[in-house]
């Protein structure tokens, strides 16, 4: 059996570490150090078995708003995270990934001739 290569090993270990330290930077991770891990709608509580369920839903739906208090963040499970955005959007008529898609719209017409088609099928 080869013998581990230590230096290796340290480094894998030095760079998960980092990268466990930039990871906790980021909003998510904040969040979740800084609320209690239930939903803020349906009141579902979780643990780490299932926190992966869990996630940070930005109440002006602005993802680069991110204050260090917390202020625009609310922990909510993923069914409930859905329905505010299905909300957003019944509220709207524009969901934010439509609104950039929206400049590249298609400009076609399939059913431009369709009462042409329609009429000459008839005849």
């Amino acid at each position: 059996m080869p013998t581990p290569d230590n230096a290796r090993l340290d480094r894998v270990v030095a760079e998960a570490r980092r990268a466990a330290a930039e990871r906790e930077k980021g909003y998510r991770e904040r969040a979740l150090k800084m609320y209690p891990w239930i939903c803020g709608r349906c009141a579902r509580e979780f643990t780490r078995a299932n926190v992966q369920e869990l996630t940070v839903h930005h109440r002006n739906h602005n993802h680069d708003d991110n204050p260090p208090d917390g202020s625009n963040w609310e922990l909510l499970c993923v069914y409930c995270h859905d329905n505010e955005h299905s909300r957003q959007l019944d509220h709207t008529g524009v969901s934010a990934r439509d609104a950039e898609d929206a400049r590249s719209a298609a400009t076609s017409s399939p059913f431009a001739d369709l009462k042409a088609r329609l009429q000459k099928r008839g005849s």
